[in-house]
């Protein structure tokens, strides 16, 4: 079998800790596996610029198809993974104007004014493209390095799906050689904690991703858009495998008195 290879790099002293649980690795995990990579190998690693250099740096040496990572694209000091992707690359960092543009509008917006720290997000290595983030400020980092797609996101695990979801539908270059399938169920008056359980189900009994992503207010109105992928070598059967998970969370939402919706 000809395995395409992917790793996973958490950085953050909170999960090395045990304060915060990695699943943002788990997310990214099912996510990657969902396209027909196969995770080799997940690191976690401090805050500390040498550490995440190092973590790169061994990844790129094991030549997976694609490397990415979670955590220290913000703000504050012990941000680090911007320099540290850059010592690995043996580049340097540097104002990106696209980026600086998605961070400038960000806060004109908001009407919060650009502080140095702010700045610094903008700031990446050398031949990198910022992914866009529409749950926070950071961007994400991309960066196609000996024919390895490269990908560092945010660690806020909402910001992390965003720019994941964002690189894999406009820059992921390599991609297996399967046949990738996914659909989108849309439904309202069931909360995403309600029918979570019901997924959990799905995932393990089907073996496919399944992502609810809030449009609303749990509480108040709750309206969800539930993605719902796999991958495999026959197209009919992949297409199947997505269809009838889609039709049994049908039956769940009806049962749980939701409305589907066409749209939204």
């Amino acid at each position: 079998m000809d395995y395409w290879f992917a790793e996973i790099i958490t950085i953050g002293n909170e999960i090395l800790s045990g304060k915060t649980v990695n699943t943002n690795a788990s997310h990214i995990g099912r996510r990657l596996t969902s396209l027909g990579f196969t995770v080799r190998r997940i690191t976690v690693v401090m805050d500390e610029i040498n550490e995440i250099a190092n973590a790169f740096k061994d990844a790129i040496n094991r030549r997976p198809k694609v490397i990415i990572s979670s955590g220290g694209l913000g703000p504050t000091w012990d941000d680090r993974t911007a320099e540290g992707l850059a010592k690995a690359l043996g580049v340097e960092l540097e104002l990106n104007n696209s980026a600086f543009e998605m961070i400038v509008n960000k806060y004109n917006k908001m009407n919060i004014p650009l502080t140095e720290e702010r700045k610094k997000m903008a700031f990446l290595p050398n031949g990198a493209y910022p992914v866009e983030n529409y749950e926070g400020i950071a961007p994400g980092i991309y960066i196609y390095y000996q024919n390895i797609d490269i990908l560092a996101t945010p660690g806020v695990p909402r910001e992390m799906e965003n720019v994941l979801e964002n690189f894999v539908t406009r820059y992921l270059r390599n991609r297996p050689n399967l046949r990738y399938y996914e659909e989108y169920l849309y439904t309202q008056g069931v909360m995403e904690s309600a029918i979570a359980p019901y997924i959990k189900t799905l995932v393990k009994k089907y073996d496919v991703y399944i992502k609810t992503h809030p449009k609303s207010y749990e509480l108040t109105n709750p309206i969800l858009e539930i993605q719902i992928a796999t991958s495999g070598t026959n197209e009919e059967e992949v297409k199947n495998k997505v269809k009838g998970v889609k039709a049994e969370l049908e039956n769940i939402v009806r049962s749980l008195n939701g409305i589907i919706k066409s749209s939204l």
